[in-house]
C-alpha cells in the first residue's frame, strides 16, 4: 500500500513544498504538486513512460530531484527505486536482468557499438542487442552498478533507452516512423524540384541557357538541397558520429562522407561560379537511401510485432475476490494466491490454476494449435489465452511479470542475443568491408587525380555510395528475426538463435519414449499384490489382510503424489476409480521423501522404508530377487525390503508420430528410455525405429549421447521429463516437448509449446530455409558490391545511379528475408 504524503509536502520526495502550485504533475488522473523543477521532471518522466503505478505502491518518498536540472541522472535515478523495478526487472540469482527499448538503432553496427560500449561498464555482465526489434537485454550486478548508470551510459553514446513496455515500445516505433516519413517526404518533394532544374540544364529544354541562368538554377538547387542535406540526411551523420566517437566505423561513415563532400563541393562551385554541381545526385541518394531504411524499419517491426502483439492479448484489468465481492483491479497488481473470476468470452489475465468451473480454452497464441483445450479444476491456464465457454474461478500461481507469455518473449530476446557463427561472420565482414570501401575510395581518388582527370572527385563519390555494405549488414539479422517470428507463430520457442544453425548440421535424432513419442496418459493394465509385512500394518487402524490391496494402492498413490512424472497420474486415477474405501494413509504419515531421477521414489511411511519405481531400482535398493511372477512389469513397490506389488503400466503412441517420423528418415533415429526394454522395443518396432535402448538411467542416456558425439555425430535430443534434463543439456540441440517439466525446459535449447511432434518437422524445415536465405542474402550483398565496384572505380556509374543500386540491394535483402514469414 502506498505511503501517505502530508498536505503541503512535495508529492514526489515528501519534503516541504514552498513553491505552492508552481510545479504541477497529473498522476493517475489527479493533479499533484512538486517542490522543484527536478521533482517535476522525474515525476513527469514516470508518467510519460506509463509507470504511474510506482506512486500507488511505494513504501517511502523518492529522493529529491535536481532542482537545477543540470544532471541527467536526476531523471534516470527513479529507475533505481525497488518498487518501480518490480515491474520490469528480473532477478537472475545475484544478478539482475532488464529488457530495454532503444531508440536510434539504424543498422547492425549500432547493435555492435552498444554491446561493446556497455560491456566496458563496471558491473555489466552480459549485453545482447536485437537490432531488428530495437531492444537490448542487459544483465548486471546491482551491487556494482545501478540501472540509472546503465541508462546514462546508453545516453552518453547517443542512444535513448527505457525499460521495455509493449505500449511504449509501439509508441517509440510510431515516433521513429513519423520521423522517417517527414524526412522522406521532404527529400522526395525537393528531389523532384532539383531534378526538374537539372534536367532543364542537361537537355537544354529551355533553349540556349546562358551562364547567368545556369548560375541562377544552381543557386536555387542549392537552396532546395540544403534542407534535404541538413534535415533528411541527419540520420546518417548522427549514426556515423556515434561510431567515430567510439573509435569504430559503420556503414553510415562512407555515406556521410559522400553526402557532405558532394554538398560542400557544390556550395563551392556555386560561390565561385565554376565547376560542376551534383545537387540532384545528393537529393536522389538521400531519398533512395531513406526509402531503403524506411522499408527495412517497417519490415523489422512487422517481424517483431508478432511476438509483441501477444502481450496485447493480456487484459489490463481482472475481477479479484476481495472484501467478500468481485472487484476490478489491474492485472499487474495480482499476487500469488489471489482468486480471480474469468467470464466466458474473456481473455485470462494471469497464469493460474482452475479452482471451479469447466470450459474450453483457446491457447493458440502460445502453442500455434487452434484446437480448443478442455479445462477442468486443477488444470493450469495461461495469461492471454481465451476462455470460450463457462466462467472459471482461478487461483493465481505467478505474477504477471513471470507469466508464461512474458517468459516466452524474454527468452526470445535472449535467443536473439546468441548469434550463430554465420551471423558473427557477416557482422565482422561488414565492418571490415566498410574499412575496405574507405581505402578503395581513397586509392581511386589518388589514381584519377594523378591522371589529372577532372572527374576524380565524382568517381570517388560513386565508389563510396555504390559499395556501402548496408545489404551485407542486413543479411543475417533480418533473416533470423523473420525466422524466429514465424517459429513463434507455430508454437516453437528458441532459447538461442544459433540452435537454428546447429539443427542443419544434425545427423541423429534421439527420442525419449514416455511423453515424447507416447501420449504420457498412463493406465495400469495389470497388478500383482503380495501381503504387506506385519511391521508395516501393526500400527495401522486395521490389520485385516483382505484390505491389503486397498492399502497397497493407497501407499502407491501416496508415494507418487509428489512426483511430476506422468506415470504418477496412473496411480491417482486408478485409486479414485477402484478404491473408494476409507483412507488409512495420508500425507502426514510420510517423511524422508526422495525422488531418484530416472529411477524411482524412496520414503519413510510410519518409519518404514518404502520404495516404488523401475524394476532395476527397486530390486537393487531393497536387495530382493527378480521372479517370473512379475516378468514384464514396469513398476515394482517394496515395503521394508519386501516386494508387495508389481504393476504393468501402458501408454499409447501419439497419433501423429508415424507421419512425422516418415519425414525424418534421412536421419539416424533412436529411442532412449527408462522403461523396460520389452516395452521400448515394442514401440520402436511399431514406428520402424531400429535402435531402441530401454532401462536407461539419466547417466546411461548421457553416456550414450557423449559416445555418439565422440564419433562426430551431431544429435538432436527430444525429451520432457526431469530425468531428461542432463542429456538435454549435453546434446548438440535439445528440444523439450509439449508439457515438459520446468527442469527439462530450462535445459533445452528449443521448447515445443504444442505437444504435437509436427513442430519438430517445422523446426527442421525452417532451420534449413533460414540457412538458405542467409546464404542467399550474403551472396547477393557481396556479389552486388563486387560486381558494381569495377563500374564505380572506372567512372561508368554516376553518383545517382550508384545510390539507386545500393538502395535496391538493401531492399532486395530485406524482402528476401520476409519471405520466411510466409
Amino acid at each position: 500500500m502506498s505511503i501517505e504524503i502530508q498536505d503541503g509536502a512535495c508529492y514526489h520526495c515528501g519534503l516541504p513544498n514552498t513553491e505552492g502550485e508552481k510545479y504541477p504533475v497529473t498522476i493517475v488522473g489527479q493533479r499533484h504538486y512538486m517542490c522543484c523543477p527536478g521533482c517535476q521532471a522525474v515525476a513527469s518522466a514516470i508518467v510519460e513512460n506509463g509507470l504511474e503505478s510506482y506512486y500507488e505502491f511505494r513504501t517511502e518518498p523518492a529522493a529529491r530531484g535536481d532542482a537545477a536540472l543540470d544532471n541527467t541522472l536526476s531523471k534516470l535515478a527513479v529507475y533505481d527505486e525497488p518498487e518501480l523495478q518490480e515491474e520490469f526487472v528480473f532477478d537472475q540469482g545475484k544478478h539482475k536482468q532488464i529488457q530495454l527499448t532503444v531508440e536510434g538503432i539504424t543498422c547492425a553496427a549500432c547493435g555492435w557499438l552498444i554491446e561493446k560500449q556497455l560491456a566496458k561498464v563496471k558491473g555489466v555482465k552480459q549485453v545482447s542487442v536485437n537490432v531488428s526489434a530495437r531492444r537490448a537485454l542487459v544483465t548486471w550486478d546491482n551491487a556494482e552498478q545501478k540501472l540509472s548508470g546503465i541508462l546514462a551510459r546508453m545516453k552518453s553514446i547517443g542512444y535513448e533507452s527505457l525499460p521495455f513496455q509493449a505500449d511504449n515500445h509501439e509508441a517509440s516505433y510510431k515516433k521513429e516512423q513519423k520521423s522517417y516519413l517527414k524526412k522522406l517526404g521532404l527529400a522526395g518533394i525537393m528531389t523532384m524540384q532539383v531534378m526538374m532544374l537539372a534536367m532543364g540544364q542537361y537537355f537544354d529544354i529551355f533553349g540556349n541557357i546562358d551562364a547567368e541562368a545556369i548560375a541562377y538554377f544552381n543557386a536555387v538547387s542549392l537552396i532546395l538541397t540544403t534542407p534535404v542535406v541538413l534535415y533528411s540526411g541527419s540520420i546518417f551523420y548522427i549514426s556515423a558520429l556515434k561510431a567515430l566517437q567510439n573509435r569504430s566505423v559503420n556503414m553510415d561513415v562512407p555515406v556521410t562522407i559522400a553526402i557532405l563532400a558532394t554538398y560542400i563541393a557544390g556550395v563551392m562551385a556555386v560561390n565561385q561560379s565554376t565547376g560542376e554541381v551534383y545537387f540532384e545526385s545528393i537529393c536522389m541518394f538521400i531519398f533512395f537511401l531513406l526509402i531503403s531504411r524506411f522499408l527495412e524499419h517497417r519490415s523489422r517491426h512487422r517481424a517483431s510485432e508478432i511476438s509483441s502483439n501477444m502481450l496485447k492479448l493480456i487484459p489490463v484489468t481482472a475481477l479479484k475476490w476481495e472484501n467478500e465481492q468481485w472487484t476490478s483491479v489491474l492485472a499487474k497488481q495480482l499476487k500469488t494466491g489471489d482468486r480471480v473470476l474469468v467470464k466466458a468470452g474473456s481473455n485470462i489475465p494471469i497464469d493460474a490454476l482452475i479452482l471451479e468451473g469447466e470450459s474450453t480454452v483457446d491457447e493458440s497464441m502460445l502453442t500455434g494449435e487452434f484446437e480448443p483445450v478442455r479445462k477442468a479444476p486443477n488444470d493450469r491456464v495461461f495469461a492471454g489465452s481465451l476462455n470460450q465457454q463457462g466462467s472459471l474461478t482461478i487461483e493465481v500461481t505467478s505474477t504477471l511479470k513471470n507469466a508464461m507469455m512474458n517468459q516466452i518473449l524474454r527468452l526470445q530476446e535472449i535467443a536473439m542475443g546468441s548469434k550463430p557463427k554465420v551471423a558473427l561472420i557477416a557482422d565482422n565482414l561488414s565492418r571490415y568491408f566498410v574499412s575496405a570501401v574507405l581505402i578503395i575510395s581513397a586509392l581511386t581518388y589518388w589514381y584519377w587525380w594523378s591522371k589529372d582527370d577532372p572527374h576524380a572527385f565524382w568517381i570517388t563519390i560513386s565508389v563510396l555510395v555504390a559499395t556501402c555494405p548496408c545489404a551485407l549488414g542486413l543479411a543475417t539479422p533480418s533473416a533470423l528475426t523473420c525466422a524466429m517470428a514465424k517459429l513463434n507463430k507455430l508454437g516453437i520457442l528458441l532459447k538461442r538463435a544459433d540452435a537454428l544453425e546447429q539443427v542443419t548440421h544434425a545427423s541423429d535424432i534421439v527420442f525419449d519414449k514416455t511423453g515424447t513419442l507416447t501420449k504420457g496418459q498412463f493406465s495400469i493394465s495389470k497388478k500383482v499384490f503380495r501381503p504387506l509385512p506385519a511391521s508395516f500394518t501393526q500400527d495401522l487402524a486395521t490389520n485385516d489382510s483382505t484390505t491389503d490391496p486397498m492399502l497397497i494402492m493407497q501407499l502407491a498413490s501416496l508415494l507418487e503424489s509428489r512426483s511430476e512424472h506422468p506415470i504418477s497420474q496412473a496411480f491417482n486415477v486408478d485409486i479414485m476409480i477402484h478404491n473408494a474405501g476409507a483412507e488409512v494413509l495420508n500425507d502426514a504419515d510420510i517423511s524422508d521423501y526422495k525422488i531418484e531421477i530416472g529411477k524411482g521414489i524412496s520414503a519413510q511411511i510410519n518409519n518404514i522404508k518404502c520404495l516404488i519405481g523401475s524394476k532395476k531400482f527397486v530390486l537393487q535398493a531393497s536387495s530382493c530377487n527378480d521372479e517370473t511372477e512379475w516378468a514384464g512389469a514396469n513398476v515394482l513397490m517394496s515395503v521394508d525390503n519386501t516386494i508387495v506389488a508389481a504393476f504393468w503400466i501402458n501408454d499409447t503412441v501419439k497419433d501423429d508420430v508415424q507421419d512425422v517420423l516418415n519425414t525424418l528418415r534421412d536421419y539416424n533415429l533412436s529411442i532412449l528410455s527408462g522403461d523396460e526394454q520389452s516395452n521400448v522395443a515394442s514401440v520402436a518396432n511399431s514406428l520402424g525405429i531400429k535402435k531402441a535402448l530401454g532401462g536407461c538411467t539419466p547417466e546411461a542416456k548421457l553416456s550414450y549421447v557423449k559416445s555418439e558425439q565422440a564419433k562426430k555425430h551431431s544429435l538432436i535430443m527430444l525429451g520432457d521429463g526431469i530425468n531428461d534434463a542432463p542429456v538435454l543439456a549435453a546434446a548438440d540441440v535439445s528440444v523439450a516437448v509439449g508439457n515438459a517439466s520446468d527442469l527439462a525446459k530450462n535445459a533445452a535449447d528449443v521448447v515445443l509449446l504444442n505437444p504435437s511432434l509436427h513442430a519438430l518437422a517445422d523446426l527442421i524445415h525452417m532451420s534449413k530455409r533460414t540457412k538458405r536465405k542467409i546464404k542467399q542474402n550474403i551472396a547477393w550483398a557481396l556479389g552486388y558490391n563486387l560486381l558494381v565496384l569495377p563500374f564505380a572505380v572506372s567512372g561508368v556509374l554516376t553518383p545517382w545511379q550508384a545510390a539507386l543500386g545500393m538502395s535496391l540491394s538493401s531492399v532486395i535483402v530485406v524482402y528476401n528475408s520476409t519471405r520466411l514469414m510466409k
